[in-house]
Parts: structure tokens; C-alpha cells; sequence
């Protein structure tokens, strides 16, 4: 099953750019179609592959920072290829 996965990670503290700069990276890494905008990053492929390097990643990151949050949309389907019509 493919899916879409969109996600903002906001750390809670002072120092925040290293760990979501590291975050992205290890995203990009993965061999997934990643996307990136200022507010967010999208990731893109099946199902169990995303949301195993998302789980691990995440816990990866979490255990770099004091405080932090996650924000994440899942679509159940590749909107990798969406362009807006308007």
C-alpha cells in the first residue's frame, strides 16, 4: 500500500535547527521520494517502509532534544506527482 506522509517537527527549545537539519537528511537518505517546503516535508512510497524509517528516525531525533513535537498528515495513496490546478 503506498502512502503519503506529510510532517513538521517543531523541537520545544532554543537549539532546534541541528536536529530537524539531521532529521531531513536521514529522510532524504532512505532512497524515498522526499519532498521539502519551508513549513513542512513530505515523504512519499509504501507503507511499511515509510513509517518504519519515520518511527525510527523520529525516536533517533527525540533522544537529541529536550522537548519536541510532531505534526503528521497520512494520505493513503502517492500524491508525489500532485500538481494544483488553480
Amino acid at each position: 500500500m503506498k502512502i503519503s506522509v506529510e510532517l513538521t517537527l517543531s523541537p520545544l527549545q532554543n537549539e532546534f535547527e541541528e536536529p530537524i537539519i539531521n532529521f531531513i537528511k536521514k529522510l532524504r537518505a532512505s532512497g524515498l521520494t522526499v519532498l521539502e517546503n519551508p513549513l513542512s516535508t513530505q515523504v512519499y512510497g509504501d507503507y511499511d517502509t515509510v513509517m518504519g524509517l519515520i518511527t525510527s528516525e523520529l525516536k533517533n531525533t527525540f533522544e537529541l532534544i529536550d522537548n519536541g513535537l510532531l505534526f503528521m498528515k497520512i494520505v493513503k495513496t502517492d500524491r508525489s506527482d500532485y500538481e494544483p490546478t488553480f
